[in-house]
Order: C-alpha cells, then sequence, then structure tokens
C-alpha cells in the first residue's frame, strides 16, 4: 500500500478530571492514563493528549513522561470549564491560565474544549494564543458550536470522527462503525475510562465496560486499524485538510 492510499488516523486523549461533571476524583489520571501510555508505547502509536491546566499542576510526573515518550501535548482548558457558557474575557483567562501550566512541559499548538463545545466567536483567541489546530468539533454532533464559519488565518479545524463510548462496544458492532469514518479519522477518550466506573450511578454510556474491557477494546481498535494499513499520526503532525472537506 502506498504512503498516499494509507489511512490517516489520530489517537487523542482528553486528560482530566473523572467523568466531569458528575464526578471530581481523579482516577484516570492516577491508574487509567499511566495504563494507556503503556498501551500506546507496546503498539509505538502517537498520540495527542490535551490535559487541563489543572491535571498538568497535579500530575507533573505523568505529563512528563507523555512528553518524553513522544506523544504530543495538547490544550483542555484549565479546569474543564464550558467554553461555550463563558465571556470572551473568562475564555481568554482560562485559555492563558491553561496554556501557562502546560507550555512549562512542551510546546502547545493544539486545542480541545472541554465537552467539545466552542463558540466560533471565541476562534480568534486561539490564533492569539498561538494554537494552530483545534480539534473542538465533532462531525456527530449539531448546535450553535458545530456550526461552519470564518476560520481565523493559521487555524485549521479537525474534528472529532466518533464519541469515546463507541470504541468500547463489541467489536462486531465497533468495525462497521470505524469503517465508514472519512479521514482523518479522530479518536478519543478519556483515562477514566481505563478505571472500572460500572458501579457508579453515571450514565450507561459512561460507566459500561470501563477498565480492562476498555484497554482490551482501545488495543482491538488500534490493532484494526493497522490491520487496514492505517498511519497513526498526531494531530500536529496531519497535513492540512482540503479545502472541500475543511469544517
Amino acid at each position: 500500500m502506498n504512503a498516499a492510499d494509507r489511512p490517516v488516523v489520530c489517537f487523542t486523549v482528553d486528560a482530566e478530571q473523572d467523568c466531569p461533571p458528575y464526578l471530581g476524583t481523579f482516577r484516570g489520571m492516577e491508574q487509567g492514563l499511566p495504563r494507556l501510555i503503556d498501551l500506546l508505547a507496546d503498539l509505538a502509536v502517537p498520540a495527542t493528549i490535551f490535559a487541563t491546566g489543572d491535571v498538568a499542576r497535579r500530575f507533573p510526573a505523568v505529563i512528563s513522561r507523555l512528553v518524553a515518550a513522544g506523544h504530543e501535548l495538547g490544550c483542555h482548558g484549565d479546569t474543564h470549564r464550558d467554553f461555550s457558557m463563558l465571556t470572551a474575557a473568562e475564555a481568554a483567562a482560562e485559555l492563558r491560565a491553561s496554556l501557562d501550566a502546560l507550555r512549562r512541559f512542551a510546546e502547545v499548538s493544539s486545542f480541545r474544549a472541554p465537552y467539545l463545545r466552542f463558540t466560533p466567536e471565541h476562534l480568534p483567541l486561539l490564533a492569539a494564543a498561538g494554537i494552530r489546530t483545534d480539534s473542538s468539533q465533532a462531525v456527530y454532533k449539531r448546535g450553535p458550536c458545530q456550526r461552519p464559519g470564518p476560520v481565523p488565518a493559521g487555524l485549521r479545524r479537525i474534528p472529532v470522527s466518533v464519541t469515546s463510548s463507541v470504541l468500547r462496544l463489541p467489536g462486531w458492532i465497533r468495525q462497521p462503525w470505524m469503517a465508514s469514518l472519512r479521514e482523518p479519522v479522530v479518536l478519543f477518550v478519556h483515562p477514566w475510562e481505563f478505571v472500572d466506573l460500572r458501579r457508579e450511578r453515571l450514565r450507561i454510556d459512561c460507566r459500561f465496560r470501563t477498565g480492562e474491557p476498555a484497554l482490551a477494546a482501545v488495543r482491538g481498535v488500534i490493532l484494526w486499524w493497522r490491520g487496514r494499513g492505517a498511519s497513526f499520526q498526531r494531530l500536529c503532525d496531519v497535513a492540512p485538510l482540503p479545502k472541500a472537506l475543511s469544517r
């Protein structure tokens, strides 16, 4: 298979507190993310890990480890506040606080808003902060934050392809879903999915097949894509989208 014919897949992680806004613990950062980093190392998959400033301050050793492993460090806000509910001044302050914390570890040029909600009116704030890639949209969502609109020069938008709980589905359901996705395929997970939350009082999509089953499912997803000749890339390394596919 020629390099140009290989599917491009970006594996991404939203590093945050456990299942916000329902839980305030950090078991995912303490237990889940280190195990996921081990899995990615075992399979030689580079990832983009969007971290909040809060987790960077709480878990500097984990952030240093993922940077040393060659993963891209991205910004996920500072305290996981919903940017679509913030004024421009509040959004700018949240962004500045997070980047101040994250850029102590690495260059940060990619951003994903918590809850995948980021109003187009705030996009100039990203460009002004040196962000070059925004992955705050999702092809499976609708609403004001998903509408196309003017994008500042130097900023590109690469949407998420599928919600994270799909990756935990049984392979016979998951694989046809994966095969239907348009490139570049952007997958994402959360560290708390690799902690057993099945007995927590959460929505079913947040707790089903969490813990060991989730880790096994992610391994299966990666191996399935690799069997299709996929090229795993960090978001910062993905070539710009053709204009016809841009959002």
